[in-house]
């Protein structure tokens, strides 16, 4: 007797995505304060928000909306409507908790290896659990998953490659120890996007 064929996948519902790109915002937002109290940087949108946030007064969340406001409308042009409308939606949702996460949980000593390597994961998840819902975080991830869906470029490794343009960026700015753990924390983002983000690996919509 043949083996059945797989079920089809089932489209998430409007509420599942609400809930899974919330958590991934969440993510995102507390891997940002770990890696801005630990003072480094990693790579993407979110590692330019920290570089700029050393150089001028505003907290890494609202630039991490302010950079991204550009790509709203590629991504809409090139990934459809509703891509761009969940990106912004993420995007308004990680700023909204980057500000009132300080206000629920202060964070008064980090080691930087446990920021880098916990913060750079979290954020990987957060980053992965937004796209695997139809949305991305703006920027360099964008395109990532835009390569992705239309090339089969790997996610990971072709945010990879504009992560190490970020990461020199920085390296006037740091010390070499949290140069080298900064490269750690944007490793630690591209090693689960690499594993868990691959063409044909998940089936959901």
């Amino acid at each position: 007797m043949p083996p059945l064929p797989p079920p089809p996948p089932r489209p998430h519902s409007l509420a599942e995505d609400g809930y899974a790109i919330a958590i991934g915002c969440a993510f995102i937002a507390m891997g940002l304060m770990l890696l801005k109290q630990a003072n480094l940087v990693t790579g993407g949108m979110a590692g330019i928000a920290l570089l700029l946030s050393y150089l001028i007064p505003y907290p890494p969340a609202a630039l991490f909306l302010a950079i991204n406001i550009p790509f709203f409308l590629f991504a809409g042009r090139a990934m459809g409507v509703a891509f761009g409308l969940k990106t912004l939606f993420a995007n308004i949702a990680i700023l909204a908790l980057g500000l009132a996460m300080p206000m629920a949980l202060e964070v008064a000593r980090v080691s930087p290896f446990f920021a880098a390597l916990f913060g750079g994961s979290i954020i990987g998840f957060g980053i992965l659990a937004i796209a695997r819902h139809g949305a991305g975080v703006g920027g360099l991830g964008v395109v990532a998953l835009i390569l992705q869906t239309r090339r089969g470029w790997n996610a990971g490794r072709t945010q990879m490659a504009g992560d190490a343009v970020i990461l020199l960026a920085s390296l006037p700015l740091l010390s070499l120890h949290r140069f080298g753990l900064s490269i750690l924390s944007a490793a630690a983002i591209n090693a689960v996007l690499i594993v868990n983000h691959r063409p044909g690996r998940y089936i959901g919509h």
